[in-house]
């Protein structure tokens, strides 16, 4: 392989990991302020929530258990794990080819 092209897969495998990074980072801050009752009238925790609603829309409510914060946890927590998984696993992939 080319160090150019080494250095363009090594860079998109960087990227990768770094959003896989960042969309975990807010679907764990989403359950931190579920979980301290974050003022929900607040324009940020608005806004943290949405994304982690629609980034966890595949696994929200997956749970059923009847503690509310379990189910919070579980669900976007599942969705966090996945996306880091997933996202790192690519990353290394694109960096052996």
């Amino acid at each position: 392989m080319s160090p150019v092209k080494a250095r363009r897969t090594n860079e998109a495998a960087k990227a990768v990991a770094v959003i896989a990074n960042v969309l975990a980072f807010i679907l764990v801050l989403w359950v931190l302020m579920d979980l301290l009752d974050a003022n929900r009238a607040n324009d940020l925790v608005q806004l943290v929530h949405d994304v982690a609603r629609w980034l966890a829309g595949w696994s929200h409510d997956l749970f059923t258990f009847d503690e509310r914060w379990a189910r919070v946890v579980a669900g976007y927590g599942l969705a966090a794990v996945v996306y880091l998984v997933a996202g790192h696993f690519l990353a290394g992939r694109l960096r052996r080819h």
